[in-house]
């Protein structure tokens, strides 16, 4: 499959892990389609990221094309400890403890805590879900460091698997020491992007964004935040934390365990409507491809899936395990890329809507809706945004049109950070300082690529003077000779 030549708006994002770990399957991951290559901070030492980083960068120069970094950070643990064999059987009816001072293996009355905090953030008649809400226990009373429950929903418990508490309300910070560390090492490598696990406010956000400013200062970098809502008081406080972050994450694993699965399909919607009004980006993740980690085709419900968050306007569907330790990582990209494309071939947008009822405040913004808006209604090859930062593709790309946006930057950090963006084709390209003389080498540099040709038009917005940031104030209809 020529995945690479099938023309698509929605971004995809991979997890790198031991499947995908190969640097000729990673490079053959990229050309079929990977825009982001996620780095899953839960996992390896600080060492094994690095690595995987200059692996990352050296596969993306082989495949001629550039992809963003993104760190996930791991986020507090709200785990349970080990067991004496590993994992217990639990029954329905059946008497569990989970206690905070026990030190040694668990079994079947009780283990220990990864999560100290538990007993203070619970009380009688509480419901915690263990491992993704396969397990669901009942509090019955909380005596000291010992939280004792009764099994309501039984099944296999093994080591370290997560705890939520339906509802919401565990005290855990989004930000751990360890989190500290991790935000050190992705800024040594210069990850595009740090995603935050478990923010409940807009200052879990806020703080990640000084460390992470700190942390980057020496290499003169500035990451995008991306805000993973996953917690059920993450929830009224959205509007907040997109207002501090770069984007957002639908992680809809931990988020329906805490407000139930029937609630976050209109969650979802809700995220990515929201997101994109406020100019920022979404990416939807957890179980989009879940049966290719061990099958080589998707579930019908699966491809239904993906097809919805695109008709939906996510920037980017995120792949977890498929990539990091499925069967078929190349495969899952593959099928992926297949179903997005399709998806929107269907869609039926009409521009204009996007635009009623709208004031801009900022002469760039203007330019770039401008531009989407004429570019449209005269049905242009291209629509290209000559961009220092960036920002004038982002906002394009808030917008749904079925002409391909080219952002043509000096910078590759911007031109990294713009793969994330829906339906934005980042491009590098050095430019004169000369208005007239820059305008002319893009031309040049869209039909080297194949991008327009003889007669086709096309809109492009540059700032003047040419260069500095947040500068765009010119768009230029142009017809190529």
């Amino acid at each position: 499959m020529a995945s690479s030549k099938i023309r698509r708006a929605t971004k995809i994002v991979a997890t790198l892990g031991p499947a995908s770990s190969d640097p000729a399957l990673l490079e053959e991951m990229i050309r079929s389609g990977v825009n982001v290559v996620r780095l899953n901070f839960s996992h390896g030492k600080a060492q094994d990221h690095v690595d995987r980083a200059r692996m990352v960068r050296d596969a993306a120069q082989r495949a001629g094309r550039e992809v963003a970094i993104m760190a996930d950070l791991q986020g507090p643990k709200i785990r349970v400890g080990k067991f004496a064999e590993g994992k217990v059987m639990l029954e329905p009816g059946a008497k569990f403890v989970l206690d905070a001072s026990r030190t040694e293996p668990g079994d079947l009355d009780g283990v220990g805590l990864d999560y100290k905090e538990l007993p203070r953030d619970v009380r009688t008649g509480d419901v915690l879900l263990l491992n993704d809400g396969l397990i669901v226990l009942t509090v019955d009373s909380v005596r000291g460091d010992a939280v004792h429950t009764t099994v309501k929903l039984g099944g296999e418990l093994s080591n370290n698997k997560g705890i939520n508490k339906k509802g919401g309300g565990l005290t855990a910070p989004a930000l751990t020491a360890k989190d500290m560390e991790d935000i050190k090492t992705a800024m040594s490598f210069q990850a595009d992007y740090v995603a935050v696990s478990f923010p409940k406010t807009a200052t879990d956000m806020e703080m990640a964004r000084q460390l992470c400013m700190v942390a980057a200062a020496e290499y003169r970098h500035r990451p995008g935040l991306i805000a993973k809502i996953e917690r059920a008081e993450a929830i009224p406080h959205l509007e907040d934390i997109l207002r501090v972050s770069d984007g957002i994450m639908v992680a809809r694993g931990d988020l329906a365990v805490e407000v139930g699965h029937a609630a976050v399909p209109a969650l979802q919607k809700k995220m990515i409507s929201l997101a994109r009004e406020m100019d920022k980006v979404v990416i939807t993740a957890t179980q989009m491809m879940e049966s290719m980690i061990t099958n080589p085709v998707p579930t019908r419900a699966e491809v239904s899936d993906v097809a919805n968050a695109v008709l939906d306007g996510t920037d980017a569907v995120m792949l977890s395990a498929e990539t990091a330790a499925g069967k078929f990582p190349l495969e899952t990209v593959q099928e992926m890329v297949a179903i997005c494309a399709a998806a929107e071939a269907s869609a039926d947008w009409a521009a204009d809507t996007d635009f009623v009822g709208k004031t801009f405040q900022r002469i760039d913004q203007s330019i770039a809706l401008g531009a989407l808006f004429t570019a449209t209604h005269l049905g242009a090859k291209a629509l290209v945004a000559m961009t220092d930062s960036g920002s004038t593709a982002l906002w394009m790309s808030r917008h749904r049109t079925q002409i391909p946006i080219y952002a043509l930057t000096p910078k590759v950090a911007t031109q990294r950070k713009m793969a994330l963006y829906r339906n934005v084709r980042p491009l590098l390209m050095d430019t004169s300082a000369d208005r007239d003389t820059a305008l002319g080498q893009a031309e040049v540099h869209l039909k080297a690529r194949g991008i327009v040709q003889s007669g086709d038009i096309y809109a492009i917005t540059c700032g003047e003077p040419m260069g500095s940031p947040g500068g765009t104030n010119m768009m230029k209809i142009s017809r190529v000779v």
